[in-house]
């Protein structure tokens, strides 16, 4: 899986970085990061949550 942000969409309001740090960072000029683009299996049900929380749906995921 990767991990894609809409940064058009992207508000940097923090669920993501809450919900799983081992992949998302907001910066100090609140710009998001994503820290692992292509994290392993054991953190998708995070990543799957970030996803579903993030009120302005910008983050989505692409399989393969």
């Amino acid at each position: 899986m990767k991990i894609v942000i809409d940064y058009d969409l992207c508000e940097s309001n923090a669920v993501c970085m809450d919900v799983c740090p081992a992949c998302f960072r907001v910066e100090e000029d609140d710009t998001l990061t994503v820290l692992i683009e292509n994290p392993p299996q054991d953190l998708r049900p995070k990543v799957d949550e970030a996803v579903r929380l993030c009120p302005r749906q910008a983050i989505s995921l692409v399989e393969g």
